[in-house]
């Protein structure tokens, strides 16, 4: 079996520094590291117990089935501050039949974002 110590999603936007942007500034996502210099630079953001690297370039957007999930303490919250950075929201917040919170986002490339809160009352917050 394959011990893994840590991993992050890889992000190759098709203009890096409007991603960077979008996920430094208008999500407020923490830098874990840097790499590089100048407009080139990677960056690397905390993304709860994971991170997501965003770095180098594409020519094209990302394949269509990649979705990121985001857990948020409070989705209307975060609703609120998206909304006052100018983030496309796709969808607001509202509470599925299967009790999560979800409000869907989109980064620069199109990439769907789920931006979730878990209610107190839910089972993801308990184990059996």
């Amino acid at each position: 079996m394959v011990h893994v110590l840590s991993s992050r999603m890889l992000l190759r936007p098709t203009d890096l520094e409007r991603s960077r942007a979008f996920y430094g500034e208008a999500l407020g996502l923490a830098v874990y590291r840097e790499f590089g210099t100048g407009p080139e630079r990677g960056t690397v953001y905390f993304l709860g117990g994971g991170f997501l690297e965003v770095s180098g370039r594409s020519d094209g957007p990302p394949a269509p089935g990649l979705q990121l999930w985001l857990q948020v303490a409070d989705a209307a919250a975060a609703h609120q501050e998206l909304v006052r950075h100018g983030v496309k929201i796709l969808r607001p917040p509202r509470k599925e039949p299967w009790g999560l919170v979800e409000m869907w986002i989109e980064d620069p490339d199109a990439v769907r974002i789920c931006v979730t809160e878990v209610p107190e009352d839910h089972p993801l917050r308990y184990r059996p």
